[in-house]
């Protein structure tokens, strides 16, 4: 029985074998930025449980733009190299290896989740973290240092060399973090970035900054290959970053040869209502498709295969990208595709324990 979640999609000249992507997910299990057997087996496990795409973690583009000291990084050709034996498993399983260059900005510097995520001191191995504005993310968080316009041509320079050890590593798709408060949704706020310069005000000037990072990884990545941006498609605070901004901003993404956008939102602010539960940005996925004409991923409390096959088969959006429920279960869309009557290969050292298979 057909079933859209389990037809294949093409972006550019890759072609996917689902609709389900591995999110990204901060693993902090990096020693100085480099990927270790924790990563070897948390993303290989998700390519072996049949998903199409397998992303790695917000992976910094510079040490001080990771969100803790154990975040990964992709600022040296020691980390691309780091990353091979990964991404060549990824390949051998079916499926598509991609990457999130990340930069952290005003919530850099900070502990693991399980010690509550407090900001981190230089005498805890922290750094000062750096943002568009000095504007703190919360009344806990150190003050930031504000950008200096060279200092942002160097950052965009900065994505560029992850991009070009992207590919050395062996990755076939780039996604770009513009979401979640980091650096790059940070220039898109106006919670954020009170600047007065190019970089600020109005809302040309605040996507001058991403656009122009979106435009030079484009110029690097081969066309072959697709490129993703992942955004706040709203702050959920009044007067802030919102869905009508995002479907300008994603025009100009289209323009600059972005591939799809992985529609997420929040985390400008500590404070925020945010009205979480089963799908709650599917509709921002769906805006967007429909108003931009490009391709989007649904994300966020998408658990069961129906949803999943419901968002895709309804054309709310291209692809579903799963987080929490891939770490409840590495092998979901195996277990998927049996819930939804499909018959999908299992890896052969896993087929005697296929459903309806005995012995």
């Amino acid at each position: 029985m057909t079933k859209t979640l389990f037809s294949t999609i093409k972006l550019r000249e890759l072609t996917f074998k689902n609709r389900i992507f591995v999110s990204p997910m901060c693993q902090y299990s990096s020693q100085d930025g480099l990927p270790g057997d924790w990563h070897m087996v948390h993303l290989g496990s998700r390519a072996v449980g049949g998903a199409a795409l397998v992303m790695v973690e917000a992976t910094a583009v510079s040490p001080e733009g990771r969100i803790s000291p154990w975040d990964s990084g992709i600022w040296s050709d020691i980390h691309a190299e780091a990353f091979k034996k990964i991404t060549t498993f990824i390949k051998e399983r079916g499926a598509v290896p991609a990457i999130q260059l990340a930069h952290a900005g005003r919530k850099a510097s900070t502990d693991v989740p399980w010690r509550d995520d407090k900001p981190l001191g230089e005498e805890e191995g922290g750094w000062m973290p750096v943002a568009p504005s000095p504007i703190p993310f919360s009344s806990e968080s150190p003050l930031p240092r504000k950008l200096e316009p060279q200092e942002i041509e160097r950052l965009t320079s900065r994505f560029v060399e992850g991009a070009r050890r992207s590919l050395n590593a062996g990755f076939e798709v780039l996604e770009i973090h513009m979401a979640h408060g980091y650096l790059l949704h940070e220039f898109l706020s106006p919670v954020s970035n009170n600047r007065r310069d190019l970089f600020g005000g109005s809302l040309d000037n605040r996507v001058r900054f991403p656009l122009e990072v979106a435009r030079a990884v484009r110029g690097v990545w081969p066309e072959r290959l697709p490129l993703f941006v992942r955004i706040s498609c709203t702050d959920w605070v009044e007067g802030a970053w919102d869905l009508d901004q995002s479907i300008t901003f994603c025009r100009m993404l289209k323009e600059e040869g972005v591939d799809l956008i992985d529609c997420s939102s929040g985390g400008m602010v500590p404070d925020a209502v945010i009205p979480a539960g089963p799908g709650f940005q599917v509709p921002f996925a769906a805006s967007i498709r429909k108003e931009v004409g490009i391709p989007t991923g649904a994300v966020g409390v998408i658990t069961s295969a129906v949803q999943a096959e419901q968002i895709t088969a309804t054309g709310q959006a291209d692809v579903v990208l799963l987080a929490r429920e891939m770490l409840r279960d590495p092998y979901w869309p195996l277990h998927a595709a049996k819930s939804l009557r499909v018959d999908v290969p299992w890896p052969e050292q896993y087929e005697r324990g296929k459903p309806g298979v005995s012995g």
